[in-house]
């Protein structure tokens, strides 16, 4: 790809802006697919509003690869309520009280409720799923909503282990973070007909930006504010999720035995000092430069892609995640 003048992360939405208005309006017009009893916890969860980088990932990916059709206006939107779908269970599983500015459907109606919620919203995207002519996306978006309910049991299973490796630990993001990406990505390439080798590139693109920004998300539960993310933090420490800078920690062989029992009390974990600890050890520092690398792997999968505006918003997208990361 030939150097050209870099874009802004908010260029690059601007690119799209008018996709993402549609995706936007039928996010929320889906509340009306449901019965009338089921329709308003359906609208305040898709109401709520969010970054949207997953739906971004797959118009910007069709237009780098050709034109964006409605088509990639309906696998963004599939792909978004796959994602909300798996933000309603994580807040069950972490007792989140807050995501978005707003109450969490389960501080609001309760986990019994906001289970089978999460059940429904997955349920519809898949079902919008089946209204593509090819199957092979179909099944690709099947594949990935499976990888990320696959990620989360493992991630369960794995609670409080200290045997966690930080290969487990990839694995596990690679599933309940990264398939969404890669999916977006892949198919946006796909439903624009591109070669299999810009294909995979675009997969693998996807791929390690989702491993890049869920380190990035681990890093800000423990060094971020609620105030300035709008969702319950530290909520990986009380539930027993071990991250890359808790593992670094561990790996670190500092005050071990301090390490374990604060990390065992569960609900009352110490997340404060464990903090300070995480990052005496230098376990934040080389848990931010893992980011830095993924972001800079990721930016690589780009060079065989034409050059044009959404390639550039793609770059776009990874470099503000550096930006990020460097804001920590």
């Amino acid at each position: 790809m030939t150097s050209a003048e870099p874009i802004s992360f908010s260029q690059a939405f601007d690119l799209i802006n008018p996709h993402l208005y549609t995706v936007e309006e039928r996010i929320r017009a889906q509340a009306k697919a449901f019965d009338p009893a089921v329709e308003g916890y359906v609208s305040y969860v898709c109401g709520a509003g969010g970054k949207r980088l997953r739906p971004a990932l797959a118009l910007l990916a069709g237009g780098a690869t050709g034109k964006i059709t409605a088509n990639h206006v309906d696998l963004a939107v599939i792909i978004e309520l796959i994602h909300i779908a798996t933000l309603v269970h994580d807040d069950i599983m972490d007792g989140a009280e807050l995501r978005r500015d707003r109450t969490s459907p389960n501080a609001k109606w309760g986990n019994a409720i906001t289970v089978l919620l999460g059940d429904v919203l997955f349920a519809h995207a898949l079902k919008l799923s089946t209204n593509f002519t090819n199957s092979d996306i179909c099944r690709r978006i099947a594949d990935a909503a499976s990888e990320v309910c696959s990620g989360e049991i493992i991630q369960t299973q794995r609670r409080f282990d200290l045997k966690l490796s930080t290969a487990d630990y990839y694995r596990i993001i690679e599933m309940k973070t990264a398939a969404l990406f890669s999916a977006a990505c892949e198919l946006g390439a796909f439903i624009s007909e591109a070669s299999p080798p810009v294909i995979g590139s675009l997969k693998t693109f996807g791929t390690k930006l989702g491993v890049a920004y869920q380190v990035y998300d681990d890093i800000l539960d423990l060094a971020g504010s609620e105030e300035a993310t709008g969702k319950t933090l530290g909520t990986d420490l009380r539930k027993g999720k071990f991250t890359l800078p808790v593992l670094f920690l561990l790996q670190s062989g500092k005050d071990p035995n301090t390490v374990r029992e604060l990390l065992l009390r569960e609900d009352d974990v110490d997340a404060e000092l464990l903090a300070q600890m995480i990052g005496s050890a230098g376990a934040m520092d080389a848990a931010k430069e893992v980011a830095f690398r993924l972001v800079g792997e990721a930016l690589a999968q780009l060079d065989p892609i034409r050059e044009n505006k959404f390639a550039r918003g793609l770059r776009a997208i990874a470099e503000h995640l550096r930006q990020l990361l460097e804001a920590i």
